[in-house]
């Protein structure tokens, strides 16, 4: 059973007790567990480890979505999404050798769904060890009318789309799993809910489908919210949660120690746990993994906590999830694919 929260006051440093009859989740995505995302900086997956630690039921972390088309700046984070509407007026992908190649790998060219089109960018960057794609959007008329948010930012960063192409790259865009919940937006933990991209609502399956993001967040928060309505009434707190003790804990020396793992992670992710797996690649990244997990844990018992140190911790159980549950996977589907798993 949940009674409530410890939270990180982020003006004093201090831990708050906050006890409640009813608490919701409802922090987003995971998409910082990866180098390259369309996701917000504050998306670390903290619901959803937060969740896990607490002994909840997590489920289809495996099946992450990646957007094909991000922006290629590596400077920039996040990354700036390229509609697929712009494929959809007539952009073409060509590779480093200006070669068209989505007829290698779909008859829809560059129309098929997003998993198709980010897996054969993938593969291509695979082949040839280049760290992007290029999209050519000289054949759409009134460009800058039909999209002027990415004429804006293209310009803004020195493309002449007149004469030249968008360098673009595949992204991590939505995480279709995480905790698991009831059509009421309940979790199996008694008197805690959860909504929106951390949880696991079933409503995407194994791919999500454009806009369920609204569904997913808007009707089930509606649920849950009718839900405490209907039950709070019912719920006692009547319990004494304790002082959060940070006997013991001193402030970081170093924050590289933290800010290091960090980016280890996405890198193991990225390299390891992307759009194409592999068995080897997931026990590998498992191996690595284990040592940041270890290095974390020792750091978190000695350190006074801070938001970095927090993600850092959330950023892990997430890695682990996803991993952990790619190995689980014995079949491709949807957004999950693993190369030896072909039949």
């Amino acid at each position: 059973t949940c009674f409530g929260a410890y939270i990180l006051n982020s003006r004093n440093g201090e831990i708050d007790r906050i006890a409640a009859k009813c608490t919701v989740l409802a922090s987003g995505g995971i998409g910082q567990v990866y180098q390259n995302t369309t996701n917000p900086i504050i998306a670390t997956g903290d619901g959803i480890a937060m969740a896990y630690r607490a002994g909840a039921s997590i489920s289809n972390m495996e099946f992450v979505q990646f957007h094909p088309t991000a922006l290629y700046f590596p400077s920039e984070t996040p990354s700036f999404l390229i509609s697929e509407a712009v494929r959809g007026e007539g952009a073409i992908l060509l590779n480093q050798q200006g070669e068209r190649f989505m007829k290698h790998y779909d008859d829809r060219l560059e129309l098929a769904s997003r998993d198709i089109v980010a897996r054969a960018i993938d593969t291509e960057l695979k082949k040839t060890g280049e760290k992007f794609v290029w999209l050519n959007c000289s054949s759409i008329t009134r460009f800058s009318k039909k999209f002027p948010t990415i004429y804006n930012k293209c310009k803004e960063i020195g493309i002449n789309l007149k004469k030249e192409y968008i360098p673009v790259v595949p992204a991590a865009h939505y995480i279709c799993g995480g905790i698991d919940v009831s059509i009421d937006g309940q979790t199996t933990i008694n008197q805690l809910y959860a909504c929106g991209e951390c949880s696991n609502t079933g409503l995407h399956g194994a791919n999500r489908l454009a806009s369920n993001s609204l569904l997913e967040a808007i009707v089930y928060a509606h649920a849950v919210a009718k839900n405490i309505e209907q039950s709070i009434g019912k719920l006692s707190n009547d319990i004494e949660i304790p002082f959060w003790n940070k006997q013991g804990t001193h402030s970081p020396k170093e924050f590289i120690l933290i800010s290091h793992n960090i980016e280890e992670i996405k890198k193991i992710m990225n390299d390891y746990v992307g759009i194409v797996r592999s068995n080897e690649r997931l026990e590998r990244a498992s191996q690595r993994l284990n040592i940041i997990y270890k290095e974390t844990e020792k750091l978190y018992k000695k350190t006074t906590l801070s938001a970095p140190l927090c993600e850092l911790r959330n950023l892990v159980a997430v890695a682990h999830l996803i991993i952990n549950q790619s190995i689980q996977r014995k079949e491709n589907k949807g957004g999950f694919y693993n190369q030896d798993h072909l039949f």
